[in-house]
């Protein structure tokens, strides 16, 4: 059985190998930037503490307790801090896409339909040019010099 009851790395049966408790599996990109995630940290905590002064100003209010004035007025405040902080992370998200966002890469669709139509053009000249040749009686498409 191994020490795998006592919270140890398993062995498999046939084998011998040990098995990996946990594995982790590589990202191939971070879920968001690290401006927006730091922003986002900071709102989250700026949130979580005006929810804790809200509920503390509640309870205060309820209990009729001489800190429940303060308490409602710092809430409100920290109400202004949070809407703040939360639309800072929309706007260094959009900020942060307008700098970053637009990755150019040979495998872009844009240069790959750029390069499609520049291959079009220029096939179409030379069957252009492969046509004027082809023409019988045309002096100029003949590959001869001007007979003048």
């Amino acid at each position: 059985m191994g020490t795998a009851a006592h919270g140890g790395p398993r062995q498999d049966e046939g084998d011998g190998r040990q098995q990996q408790l946990w594995v982790d599996d590589p990202v191939g990109r971070p879920s968001m930037p690290e401006p927006v995630r730091t922003a986002a940290v900071r709102a989250m905590i700026i949130v979580a503490v005006t929810l804790t002064q809200g509920t503390v100003a509640v309870l205060c209010s309820l209990a009729g307790s001489w800190l429940a004035f303060p308490m409602v007025l710092s809430s409100v405040a920290s109400t202004v801090v949070a809407t703040w902080s939360v639309l800072d992370v929309w706007v260094t998200r959009q900020v942060w896409n307008q700098r970053y966002g637009v990755v150019s890469s040979p495998a872009s669709t844009a240069r790959r339909l750029r390069k499609e139509r520049r291959r079009a053009r220029r096939a179409a000249r030379s069957a252009a040019r492969s046509a004027a040749r082809a023409r019988p009686g045309d002096p100029a498409g003949s590959g001869s010099l001007s007979r003048a």
